[in-house]
């Protein structure tokens, strides 16, 4: 799982190419974990800065993912732009599940 995520961050500005379901859904499912234990330490040593800064961090590498797989699933990348929609972004997750295509 931490492999996956690991290797996101790696190409974290990488929007051409493909990323598998499995890579995408792990590293959805790792960054959840990271940002849930980086707001708890921020609760706890009263930063709240801190878990801000890490959803800056992973900003860039979380849309590169998403790009990819949207192009591994044979859709147009620019479908990206449903995350500025509200409630519409929704239809980004089945997006997001549709098989890979060759």
């Amino acid at each position: 799982m931490f492999n996956n995520y690991v290797a996101v961050l790696k190409k974290y500005v990488e929007f051409n190419g493909r990323a598998t379901r499995s890579e995408f859904w792990w590293f959805v499912l790792a960054n959840f974990l990271v940002s849930l234990l980086v707001s708890m330490v921020a609760g706890i040593i009263r930063v709240p800065a801190l878990s801000m800064l890490y959803s800056l961090a992973v900003l860039l590498p979380s849309l590169a993912v998403g790009v990819r797989r949207l192009r591994d699933a044979g859709f147009n990348p620019l479908l990206m732009l449903l995350l500025l929609v509200p409630i519409v972004n929704l239809a980004l997750i089945v997006l997001w599940i549709m098989p890979s295509k060759r």
